[in-house]
């Protein structure tokens, strides 16, 4: 095998990683940046809001209100999202989407910043409450020209102030005049009531064959790449052949000759073999470290 070849298939095991990744649709995207979005205290957050420098981050802290409603177990919610969808061509598509949302803030000690609720989409990551039946169980909210029997679900979505969440977004003053968490810098807002590892489980639906095999594929190709590269630049720094003036070899008296001619030494070339060592273990450090910001550290 070549160090061509070994970086030919690192290559392809790397594209086949993010071509499984991208198969998780929006959730992907979510997750990465769950797993890589630096934190912030919220005290920070309100700073980098009146400053100059604009920058995507995450906080984490209490979700608190004063304008709090009741679901039907009587818990106290700042957000609900409830969204009938039914199948069309395997696929769910939703035809109606409501959200009941009031002012709220995360609050971590006495500092507290608002979030931007109305602009929550793809990035809102919480337990949903599933209710799966047919079309004709919707009643008058199904569309006309859904049949009956054609597979519909709800999906409810909510966040209650008694929780505890962590906010992405970028901080910034609102019209208002109001600090808040919003969407910015070309990424989503999001906000996610769960641990890092649940969250994951949530936006990969449970597939976590799926996910295993993007992560494996992800950290065969970093190894197999970053092999061939050592492989390349050790044949390139190692020394060539040099033809002699006449094809029989000169033994000087007296001399070693598994060494160059000043006595005994060691066989071999060890500091190539050293590095190459090296070289593997810094690898595999980087292939896993990439593994664990990919999984977002979950644990198996």
């Amino acid at each position: 095998m070549t160090p061509l070849l070994l970086v030919l298939l690192g290559l392809v095991a790397l594209a086949a990683g993010f071509a499984v990744l991208r198969t998780f649709g929006p959730g992907y995207r979510v997750g990465r940046l769950l797993a890589s979005t630096p934190r912030v205290s919220v005290a920070d957050a309100l700073r980098l809001a009146t400053g100059d420098e604009r920058r995507y981050v995450r906080i984490d802290g209490r979700v608190d209100s004063d304008a709090e409603f009741e679901d039907a177990d009587h818990r106290p919610l700042v957000l609900r999202r409830t969204r009938l969808e039914t199948q069309v061509g395997g696929r769910w598509s939703a035809f109606e989407d409501n959200r009941e949302v009031v002012p709220f803030e995360i609050r971590e000690g006495l500092d507290a910043i608002a979030v931007d609720g109305g602009g929550l989409g793809v990035g809102l990551v919480v337990v949903r409450r599933e209710s799966a039946g047919i079309a004709a169980d919707l009643a008058d909210r199904a569309p006309a020209n859904v049949p009956g029997t054609r597979p519909a679900q709800v999906i409810v979505e909510q966040v209650s102030s008694v929780e505890h969440a962590i906010v992405l977004g970028v901080p910034r003053v609102a019209e208002s005049g109001e600090i808040q968490m919003a969407a910015g810098l070309g990424r989503p807002l999001i906000l996610t009531t769960l641990e890092l590892d649940e969250a994951m489980r949530v936006l990969t639906g449970g597939r976590r064959g799926r996910s295993s095999l993007a992560a494996g594929l992800l950290l065969a190709g970093a190894v197999l790449a970053g092999l061939g590269t050592i492989w390349l630049v050790l044949t390139a720094l190692a020394p060539h052949v040099a033809l002699a003036a006449s094809p029989g070899a000169s033994v000087l008296p007296g001399s070693d000759t598994r060494s160059s001619g000043e006595g005994p030494g060691l066989v071999g070339d060890p500091g190539l073999a050293i590095l190459l060592v090296v070289a593997i273990a810094v690898v595999a450090t980087v292939a896993t470290t990439v593994y664990v910001r990919l999984t977002g550290g979950a644990r198996r």
